[in-house]
């Protein structure tokens, strides 16, 4: 029974993740980007290194996500119904299996139903990062977690795992530029090891050679001066790089801040009685403060610090729990052998089947297949100059950008997409930005960059202003956007896009791009 009980503890938790990931909005704007830098690699058999979907100037195209790209269009290509939802529950799954094994290394069990109090509230915590459905960043936050586990090896006194870091740095660097996270780590464990007066050298050693494999990269070298450039560059107008408590963000990740407080209170209450500077793991105090600051300055990075705070508190918290509910008992007066065998079993059989009966209603009901919300994506509107067959430069949001040049590339290229630092200069999107809130003639964008064809938000000031414009005319109006075309090539009759979602669904992933002609 005792060696059952893991195996069911793993597959109801897989089956849980399954059924959440089917309930994701709407795929990354980023992901058709990957999915044409894979389908580049796969059907042309290199990696791209120039971009051919912009009108606009760009240079040398740093794919930091290439291998993620590759992954992704292979998974999409064979399985094209369910096969990236499927994907991301897996990556996920692997993620909590390492957070398990950690924990485990720290000498607590982590397989009953008991134990899903905790990583459902981790889960949740990351669940807004990590569904959409699924996102190149899902590797870097598997690996940061497999660096953690190797160095807490190490930490314990088994020093040969140390030498694989490298080795799976080469991956994580071809997969996703998250890497720095890993240096981060390993710099935090030398300095905490330091501090803590134990053995730290070995972190020294370690750190050299997980450096210089960075260089081994399509770019090479030159690869290296990007990656520095993109870790240090300031992202104001991209959300996701906003902090946890910025107006917009306010109300938002209840659960993670919720989690976030839980961790804090659960650190300090575990330390208070023995708190001394001695006695203090400075550095599991690193890297519980560090990761945390960086959730709090920057929303994306939110699961570092639950990945870090479920791998290091997760025995303080149930430690806590444990004594909550000791003193709960005592002051009812509840005989002890009421919480018996038979009723931990009972207890456990109830949690695990009702997991699995609200997982499977989700499921069923979600269903494994997904399209895009009309809010998030301008589908029809794409679909609309597909269907009239417009050709020309199209100016959209750069977050609809690389969908738009999926779907319509070679007869339409785009002004940019989500592959900002990837692709494009730092001064395009300052360009964009002054667009949607100027007046159409006062920008740099149609002085230098004029488009033959623009899908606007409604939102945005500058659509009421097109409305106005003696040169533009709305040539189709969906719920959320509005297609404009210059006058002079404005038609009298176009055909409309569908309304059938179940079209969408269907051709949701073709392409006219093709790298083997």
């Amino acid at each position: 029974m005792e060696k059952v009980k893991p195996i069911v503890f793993y597959l109801i938790f897989f089956l849980f993740i399954l059924a959440y990931c089917t309930g994701a909005g709407g795929y990354d704007y980023d992901l058709w980007a990957r999915l044409i830098a894979g389908m580049g690699f796969v059907q042309g058999g290199h990696v791209l290194k120039q971009d051919f979907l912009s009108y606009t100037p760009t240079h040398t195209w740093f794919d930091h996500e290439w291998g993620s790209g590759v992954i992704f269009y292979l998974v999409q290509h064979f399985f094209p119904t369910a096969g990236l939802i499927v994907l991301n529950a897996v990556l996920i799954f692997i993620l909590f299996f390492i957070i398990t094994k950690i924990v485990n290394l720290r000498g607590v069990k982590v397989t009953t139903a008991y134990n899903f109090i905790f990583y459902l509230f981790a889960f949740l915590a990351i669940a807004i990062n990590v569904m959409e459905p699924i996102r190149c960043q899902m590797f870097s936050f598997i690996f940061f977690a497999l660096f953690i586990y190797i160095l807490e090896l190490a930490r314990k006194g088994q020093n040969r795992p140390l030498w694989l870091l490298p080795f799976i740095m080469i991956i994580w660097n071809n997969l996703h530029g998250g890497c720095v996270s890993g240096i981060g780590l390993i710099c935090l464990y030398i300095l905490g090891e330091f501090l803590n007066k134990k053995m730290f050298k070995k972190y020294i050693f370690t750190l050299i050679p997980t450096i210089l494999v960075l260089v081994i990269n399509p770019w090479g070298f030159s690869y290296l001066n990007f990656l520095i450039d993109a870790v240090t560059m300031k992202r104001p107008d991209i959300m996701e790089w906003w902090g946890l408590f910025h107006k917009i963000h306010i109300h938002n990740f209840l659960i993670f801040k919720l989690f976030s407080l839980t961790m804090i209170l659960t650190y300090l209450i575990s330390s208070v009685k023995n708190f001394s500077y001695k006695n203090i793991d400075k550095t599991k105090f690193l890297i519980l403060s560090v990761t945390l600051y960086q959730a709090i300055i920057h929303i994306k990075m939110i699961p570092f610090f639950v990945i870090s705070a479920t791998c290091f508190l997760y025995d303080d918290f149930y430690t806590l729990l444990d004594n909550i509910i000791k003193f709960i008992k005592q002051k009812l007066k509840i005989p002890a052998e009421f919480f018996g065998e038979k009723f931990i079993v009972k207890k456990e059989f109830a949690i695990y089947c009702f997991i699995i009966i609200c997982s499977i209603a989700t499921i069923h009901t979600n269903n494994l297949g997904i399209i895009l919300k009309s809010d998030k994506f301008a589908y029809k509107e794409i679909e609309f100059l597909k269907i009239n067959n417009i050709k020309g430069n199209l100016f959209l949001n750069f977050g609809q950008g690389s969908y738009a040049a999926y779907k319509l590339y070679p007869n339409i290229k785009i002004f940019m997409d989500g592959r900002y630092e990837e692709v494009y200069y730092n001064y395009m999107l300052p360009v964009m930005n002054e667009f949607y809130y100027s007046k159409v003639d006062n920008t740099k964008l149609m002085k230098k960059f004029p488009p033959d064809i623009m899908i606007i938000e409604k939102n945005y000031p500058v659509y009421k202003n097109l409305l106005k414009h003696k040169n533009w005319k709305l040539a189709y109006e969906g719920i959320f956007y509005g297609v404009f075309l210059n006058k002079k090539d404005l038609k009298k009759n176009y055909k409309l896009p569908s309304n059938d979602r179940k079209y969408y669904k269907k051709t949701l992933f073709d392409t006219n791009i093709n790298f083997k002609k």
